[in-house]
């Protein structure tokens, strides 16, 4: 009885550190994720504020590398946030994991690391992502996001697309076509994050959990740096 007992506390330990290490591996993806987005937004010609100040949600995904996921592809991970409030009118709200895929993405990274950045533009993206696996150009409207201190000039494909991307790979930081990839929410890392199983929708829409502490810089920079939804009233509605 004495060695079933020692036996079951090995055993017991060994799953508790194992779980600890789980959900340590995804705070770091968090704590990445906030990381990246200060620097991109310290870049002189960064994503026009107009942009973010319209964005009802971003996309943080950190190195993204070619080869990841099966042959000639690529998998990547890392984080949506979302302003709180039934209209996305309120402060930024706790992280929900997310998964990257897409052959069309290897090619463009060109065997490098490459930190991505995706902003949402309207609750129709964000209703998707939080939805469902979406394929970008086909469930969601997609494309390349404009750099420089506004977005002026813009095309109307970029400024009506629900969602705009942006890449850095080796310094270089630039709009990029995700078409063709697809989104989808991490289930299995956000219930390693916060504990127990939850939908995107759940952590960023109904407010189900708080900000995890390897998330308050992220969520403190955005609070900072874009703290109103700008987008017309009409289309928050």
């Amino acid at each position: 009885m004495k060695k079933f007992i020692v036996g079951f506390t090995v055993v017991l330990m060994s799953c508790i550190t194992a779980f600890a290490a789980n959900d340590e591996h995804e705070a770091d993806r968090v704590t990445d994720a906030g990381i990246v987005m200060k620097e991109i937004l310290n870049i002189p010609d960064d994503i026009p504020q107009d942009l973010l100040d319209k964005a009802e949600c971003v996309v943080i995904l950190p190195s993204v590398k070619k080869g990841a996921f099966g042959i000639g592809g690529s998998y990547g991970r890392g984080v949506m946030i979302c302003r709180s409030g039934e209209h996305y009118r309120g402060k930024w709200g706790a992280p929900a994991l997310y998964a990257l895929e897409g052959v069309s993405v290897g090619f463009q990274l060109g065997g490098q690391a490459t930190d991505f950045v995706l902003l949402v533009m309207n609750p129709k993206g964000a209703k998707s992502l939080l939805s469902s696996k979406v394929k970008l150009g086909a469930d969601a409207s997609a494309a390349a996001g404009p750099k420089g201190r506004t977005a002026e000039g813009a095309t109307d494909i970029v400024m009506n697309a629900e969602i705009l991307s942006y890449s850095r790979s080796k310094g270089l930081f630039a709009g990029v076509s995700l078409e063709g990839s697809t989104l989808r929410s991490d289930g299995g890392a956000n219930e390693k994050l916060y504990g127990r199983k939850l939908t995107a929708r759940e952590i960023i829409r109904d407010g189900k959990v708080g900000i995890p502490p390897s998330a308050r810089e992220l969520v403190s920079l955005l609070d900072s740096k874009s703290p109103v939804n700008k987008s017309d009233p009409k289309s928050l509605e």
